[in-house]
């Protein structure tokens, strides 16, 4: 009887027992669905993942986990240099100036021996054929005739020689070193005919004696055809100051442009004390010749497909292999992170000289986040003020020459005429600071960097761009194109000698890899030295926007249009 009580005592028991649990059971699912609700798919975290990959501006962190912080700052943070100067830079300066040997045109001008010359290709790109002709006149000891410009070439400018450089500027300041006439003579009442013939690339002076002279004896006049690049790299060095006297002194633009590029260059003034001036080169033709992806997916591929199929000769490349070799121009974005890094902050004004952007705004929008102050001749001109100009290529070139030249930092995002001859020309006039990418070292940091602090990326960055700053000395004498490194050309003081850091060479190859050997960080085996262009066999593999040879001289030379779209 007794355990007949306790059991249906049990039994009363567990009768209350299964309301609960069904109640906690009944709450564990309803909790279950809410978080279900509530969580996101993972297709949405997949894209959330890929969406702070593409972007540098959001912060990626999980402390909990170890996850690096990539959090770009507005400001350029301290650092241990003048980002608006080159150090030591005052110990050195443009001297060209002509030996007592260098003997004066009326004494070594020889009658009737008149060249001329047809300039080839973009401003800058005829702006070292006229350059070379003067030289090459001078070689042969004949009277030049002015030059003639490219008008049919793919930026097709009608101007003249007159209607771009000052022609009469020209003409008296060599007179001591070339006799030159505005157009040939008239013998018997008839205009003298020149003989029509094209020079080798890269002809040396006793190629000309031993290939023109004959022909200009016998003809009395000679025009050189496609003239750019056609004289030899390495010169005496009175020829060589005679390319600086015609580059740097005798090639001044005419009164109209210098007087709108200077009214430019005052408006970046008013902006802010320093600028920086940028050649983006981030048009659609630069990204097709490149061959490079840029995230675009297959609306890209097609887009920029189409526009290398008009080129028989462009072959398809390998992408990846093109940014590992550093043959790509930099991404705006990635212009302006480079900048960020070397410390210009969000402040910074920056002008852009740039034709057509691949993807137009869209593409522009991340540099301008980094730096809202972004200006362009449209934007601190009005049309009317640059009507007179914008319907010749080479007038609206020559603007931004002026104002990229003048500015306080030039940077270049490939390595086309402009950029050498500016790069060179910062050197003469006082080493103003000429930021190239390394852009073969910089796709490393480019391609891991949110797997990194900020601070380790710009570390990297400011690592990676020794050498490649426009420094003194940072390129070896007698190195790369003369135009870009006119070493011949600039002298150091003696009190240079007095004052020289104890390394040999700040920026060479030997101090930063000892550097970083010691620090254990990041490895560096770029020698910035510029490639030897005269002992350059295979142009095929030459890197366009990083090396130093001529981009057109990377290309095959039965694309002449192809060579004038990319050679500025």
């Amino acid at each position: 009887m007794a355990f007949q009580r306790r059991r249906h005592h049990s039994h009363h028991r567990f009768r209350y027992v299964i309301p609960v649990m069904s109640a906690i059971a009944a709450a564990i699912l309803i909790l279950f669905a809410l978080l279900s609700l509530l969580a996101p798919s993972p297709i949405d975290t997949d894209h959330l993942h890929q969406s702070r990959r593409q972007s540098s501006f959001e912060v990626e962190a999980d402390d909990a986990i170890g996850v690096p912080v990539f959090n770009v700052p507005t400001g350029g943070g301290k650092l241990d240099r003048d980002i608006w100067s080159s150090s030591n830079s005052e110990f050195f300066h443009g001297c060209s100036n002509a030996s007592s040997k260098f003997q004066n045109a009326q004494v070594i001008t020889q009658p009737n021996r008149y060249l001329m010359i047809a300039t080839s290709g973009g401003l800058n790109q005829q702006r070292t054929g006229i350059t070379d002709a003067v030289v090459a006149a001078r070689i042969l000891n004949a009277t030049l005739v002015v030059p003639k410009l490219d008008q049919k070439s793919y930026w097709k400018d009608s101007s003249n020689f007159s209607e771009i450089f000052d022609v009469n500027w020209f003409i008296s300041y060599l007179s001591k070193d070339v006799k030159i006439i505005k157009e040939l003579p008239r013998k018997g009442g008839k205009t003298l005919s020149p003989y029509t013939m094209r020079v080798p690339r890269k002809c040396n002076e006793r190629c000309y004696i031993n290939r023109i002279l004959p022909v200009l004896l016998k003809k009395r006049a000679v025009q050189l055809t496609k003239f750019d690049y056609r004289l030899s790299n390495k010169l005496d060095t009175d020829y060589q100051k005679l390319r600086c006297r015609v580059n740097y002194h005798a090639l001044r633009f005419t009164n109209p442009i210098i007087a709108m590029g200077e009214n430019l260059v005052n408006r970046m003034r008013m902006r802010s004390k320093h600028y920086i001036a940028l050649h983006l080169r981030f048009e659609p033709d630069m990204l097709a010749f490149s061959g490079c992806n840029y995230g675009g997916g297959e609306k890209e591929q097609k887009e920029l497909g189409a526009i290398r199929r008009r080129w028989k000769t462009l072959h398809r490349k390998n992408p990846d292999k093109a940014r590992r070799q550093g043959r790509c121009p930099l991404t705006p974005e990635e212009v302006g992170l480079m900048l960020r890094a070397l410390g210009y902050g969000a402040d910074v004004h920056i002008y852009v000289a740039s034709g057509e952007v691949y993807g137009g705004e869209e593409t522009l929008a991340p540099l301008k986040a980094l730096f809202p102050n972004f200006h362009s001749k449209e934007t601190i001109a009005s049309k009317e003020e640059l009507k007179p100009f914008s319907s010749f290529s080479s007038r609206m070139a020559a603007l931004d020459f002026i104002v990229c030249d003048e500015s306080d930092v030039f940077v270049t995002n490939n390595n086309g005429n402009m950029a050498k001859i500016l790069a060179g020309r910062r050197r003469y006039f006082g080493h103003k600071p000429t930021i190239r990418p390394n852009a073969k070292k910089l796709y490393r940091l480019f391609l891991s960097k949110t797997n990194m602090t900020w601070e380790v990326f710009a570390s990297g960055v400011r690592t990676f761009q020794r050498g490649f700053m426009g420094e003194p000395k940072e390129v070896r004498p007698g190195r790369g194109v003369f135009h870009e490194n006119p070493s011949t050309c600039i002298c150091e003081d003696s009190v240079a000698d007095k004052n020289k850091i104890s390394e040999p060479r700040k920026y060479g190859k030997d101090s930063l890899t000892k550097k970083n050997v010691i620090n254990g960080d990041l490895n560096v085996d770029d020698d910035p030295d510029m490639d030897d262009d005269e002992d350059q066999n295979d142009l095929q593999d030459v890197g366009m926007f990083n090396g130093t040879s001529s981009d057109y001289e990377a290309l095959n030379s039965e694309d002449p249009e192809l060579e004038e779209i990319l050679s500025d």
